[in-house]
């Protein structure tokens, strides 16, 4: 019979006592768990697909009870609230108790607030709708990300980018699937994406089964910190830089997700499911830079990925404004591409410095980057309605310059592995 063997993992907040032949151990050795980060990814890719519905049907909302672009943007305040307010509490939470199945009792969240949006007649029934989906995105987020890691293999940075891969391309789909299904059909079509709840409450249940054997008693001993970390003072610094890279990047991803429909329409004349189709070749772009970025962040360093994704995106923002209807399709195919391949990195970099409050970091920053998101896309609606959305976009194209920051955070060593 084995004897247990005490290991500082990583992905938990504490070391812990496994056995020597435990899947945990075992991962961290053999390499990635491949179907469960297929898993987790998949269900991130489900996730995120219900999620985008709601920008994706705005001109619908819009058109049907006539809101202006301040109501709008409220409608996304209220996802993204919920989701920015809570996150940190459930990772916070799930640092002292591991939940392996909160990720598909959070599904049912989501499951209710699609069937309560294909049927809202009132602007508040919307704004309660956009809320439980947003619940949904607050419980599964920080344990998703928690779970992705565990099966890394040691490969942090390459399983992060799987699990955003997933999500990237789902609120890519959002707008392709608004343009086939909810656009010719209506509101009420809304409620057939249920199904991929109930989908995703499936996949997340088995995750969780697998999950379940990886928990084991938490000791005393504090998880062990990167050898490069600074002291701190400096992790404090380091911290509050990454979340503002963090919110320049989603503030710029948001103005784009929320109102890049409305400016081709605007601008450009362009039907509402043409521009819908515009905005699905942005966000596929910034799906495969979400992929890219985090093994980039492995072998290379992820400061040096963080330098580049945000700075190296300036020169097609500030043209983006300017451009015709074609260039600027492929401006946006750049800007996903370079700008997106930043999040795994910081979110790697900010689990690395304290990694004794894995799922509060996690939180913290998915939490941040939905928060700005509906914060910046109220704000936002509410300058086009003073100004035009042109001007909006002139403005988002200096964001990039933001990423100057990440000269003052510190050099770690990465895992080349």
């Amino acid at each position: 019979m084995n004897k247990p063997v005490v290991v500082s993992e990583e992905t938990l907040t504490e070391p812990v006592i496994v056995d020597a032949a435990s899947p945990a151990l075992q991962a961290s050795v053999a390499g990635p768990a491949y179907v469960v980060l297929a898993g987790i990814s998949f269900s991130h890719f489900l996730n995120d697909t219900m999620q985008s519905l709601i920008a994706s049907v705005y001109p619908i909302l819009k058109d049907n009870y006539a809101l202006d672009f301040a109501q709008i943007g409220l409608i996304t305040l209220a996802f993204q609230f919920t989701a920015s307010l809570l996150q940190p509490l459930v990772g916070h939470f799930t640092d002292k108790k591991a939940q392996p199945f909160s990720l598909a009792i959070g599904m049912s969240s989501t499951f209710f607030g699609l069937l309560l949006l294909s049927v809202a007649h009132r602007y508040t029934v919307i704004l309660i709708a956009a809320a439980l989906i947003g619940l949904g995105s607050a419980v599964f987020h920080p344990e998703s990300a928690r779970i992705a890691r565990l099966a890394s293999g040691g490969r942090y940075g390459f399983a992060q980018s799987v699990f955003q891969l997933g999500g990237s391309f789902g609120t890519a789909m959002g707008p392709v699937l608004a343009a086939l299904i909810v656009v010719p059909f209506g509101q009420p079509s809304i409620a057939w994406f249920s199904t991929i709840a109930f989908l995703a409450i499936v996949v997340l249940w088995r995750i969780g089964q697998w999950y379940r054997p990886q928990i084991r008693a938490k000791k005393t001993s504090v998880a062990e910190r990167h050898p490069d970390a600074p002291s701190s003072r400096g992790v404090t610094i380091a911290i509050l830089v990454l979340v503002v890279l963090l919110l320049s990047k989603q503030l710029y991803v948001s103005s784009l997700s929320s109102y890049y429909i409305f400016y081709l329409i605007d601008r450009f004349g362009v039907s509402t499911q043409a521009a819908q189709l515009y905005l699905f070749v942005f966000l596929a772009a910034n799906a495969v830079g979400a992929f890219f970025g985090g093994p980039l962040g492995d072998r290379f360093g992820r400061k040096i990925v963080i330098w580049f994704s945000i700075v190296g995106a300036l020169p097609f923002t500030l043209a983006l404004p300017y451009a015709g209807l074609e260039a600027s399709a492929v401006l946006t195919v750049f800007i996903g591409l370079i700008i997106s391949s930043t999040t795994s990195s910081i979110i790697v970099f900010a689990q690395e410095l304290v990694p004794h409050r894995f799922g509060m970091i996690s939180g913290v920053f998915f939490g941040v980057a939905f928060g700005v998101g509906g914060l910046g896309a109220a704000a936002l609606g509410k300058l086009a309605d003073h100004t035009s959305i042109t001007f909006v976009y002139q403005v988002c194209s200096f964001l990039p310059a933001i990423g100057l920051l990440a000269v003052f955070l510190p050099k770690m060593k990465q895992n080349t592995r």
